[in-house]
């Protein structure tokens, strides 16, 4: 079964015909680690679900390159704001290791809210699932200080930890990396070391 109709089916019931409304949508890309697929301030056109790979959402915030959040496979992504309503990204996308997607261009993405139920079912549950996890990423912010964020990525998203380079991960944390680093050290002095 295709990745992409396997993740959708996750969703909703899709049948042949809804399936093959949108495969003949998709076009397959391969993205070298430290591509940018969005730069900010660019509009986003396409709706991209990564198969393998790992990217990086992030801005420039007063000169600072500041990471807002990650996505790993397999999972739809685009700029929602800039997709949806045809304004500049305010986030830049960039893989941070070799990436393959599927990209699907925001006209046949629309178009297909017209003639697929199933489609429509599926980008519905996506958009209230992707709201839940800004909700929880900015509760985060406002109820943990950085060392318990870092606790809840190691027992949630440990994943991470291997592949993300120490300074996005600080900057996704919203610390110096020094003070990551501290409070890694400090884990693996108590024998704790969950990474």
């Amino acid at each position: 079964m295709h990745p992409f109709r396997a993740y959708i089916s996750e969703y909703t019931s899709l049948a042949d015909q809804d399936w093959k409304l949108i495969a003949d949508c998709l076009e397959s890309c391969s993205y070298p680690k430290g591509t940018t697929l969005l730069l900010e301030g660019k509009i986003c056109r396409k709706l991209y679900f990564l198969e393998q790979g790992l990217l990086r959402y992030c801005v420039n915030r007063d000169g600072k390159d500041v990471t807002k959040y990650f996505t790993e496979p397999p999972y739809c992504f685009t700029s929602q704001r800039s997709f949806s309503q045809m304004l500049p990204a305010q986030e830049s996308i960039v893989a941070l290791e070799d990436s393959y997607v599927w990209e699907m261009s925001r006209e046949d993405a629309f178009r297909l809210l017209e003639v697929s139920p199933s489609w429509n079912t599926f980008v519905r549950q996506l958009i209230q699932e992707v709201q839940h996890y800004t909700e929880l990423i900015l509760d985060d912010l406002q109820n943990y200080t950085a060392e318990e964020r870092y606790i809840r990525m190691m027992q949630e998203r440990d994943s991470l930890l291997g592949k993300v380079p120490l300074k996005h991960l600080a900057s996704y944390l919203g610390i110096a990396p020094q003070s990551l680093s501290r409070i890694r050290k400090r884990f693996y002095e108590q024998g704790r070391n969950l990474t």
